[in-house]
């Protein structure tokens, strides 16, 4: 399944997906660390840096048909992390991207596509929906942690899984594979206890040090989410899935 990665990032989500199985023929990030990180972790894979003029690189690239569309636009203007006063929701600055992703769909027609984004799903999940059932698909909203597939911490996430073909068959059984995934219980604070792994702490850094790769790395997408949307649209329903 060729899969065109929009907002990229250092790969998190794209990383997954190709654990799943599927085939990353393209990606589309702004930040110019996270593409050095792309580049090192995919190479040969073709980038760009505007998911505006995505829709025209693409078609200069004469590359293979694309079958999903994967990513999650800016949440800036949909998330309650760091937000101060009144959010524009996705007519803002930022999370207003999604009209570019809308349009990347649009003109790409691909079967299946992945959208990932803030837990805050009443400001985004509807709207998508919509604009997606306007271009012919149909799909289903999940709510998932990275603690419910072996993170020691909770980072839950909604997406919003949809098909070309209207097929009700397997986006029930996505919602419902999804559905019965267990939260693993956490202890104090937001970690789950006992925890024996390696966990990043204060170091004595200068403040300000490495803030791209900080930034970079808050934003990713969990991999193994990743591995599990890949799985069940690729419909790899097995136990244990995640």
């Amino acid at each position: 399944m060729n899969t065109l990665s929009l907002f990229s990032g250092i790969g998190g989500l794209d990383y997954g997906l190709e654990r799943a199985g599927l085939n990353i023929v393209g990606q589309v990030e702004i930040d110019p660390y996270c593409r050095r990180v792309l580049a090192e972790r995919f190479p040969g894979t073709p980038t760009h840096e505007d998911v505006r003029t995505a829709i025209a690189w693409w078609r200069s690239m004469r590359r293979p048909a694309v079958h999903l569309v994967a990513g999650g636009f800016p949440c800036q203007d949909i998330s309650s992390a760091a937000t101060n006063g009144v959010r524009a929701g996705l007519i803002g600055a930022k999370s207003g991207l999604w009209s570019a992703y809308r349009d990347v769909v649009a003109d790409l027609g691909p079967e299946w596509v992945i959208v990932e984004n803030s837990p805050e799903w009443r400001r985004w999940v509807p709207s998508v929906r919509r604009d997606l059932w306007a271009l012919g698909y149909a799909s289903v909203p999940l709510r998932v942690s990275a603690g419910s597939l072996g993170a020691p911490h909770p980072r839950p996430r909604c997406v919003v899984v949809a098909n070309s073909h209207g097929q009700s068959e397997s986006l029930r059984a996505i919602y419902a594979e999804v559905a019965g995934l267990r939260p693993v219980p956490t202890g104090r604070g937001d970690w789950r206890e006992p925890y024996t792994g390696t966990l990043r702490v204060v170091d004595g850094s200068t403040r300000g040090v490495d803030g791209p790769r900080r930034r970079a790395v808050g934003n990713a997408v969990v991999p193994s989410l990743g591995v599990l949307l890949g799985r069940l649209v690729t419909g790899q329903f097995v136990e244990g899935v995640a």
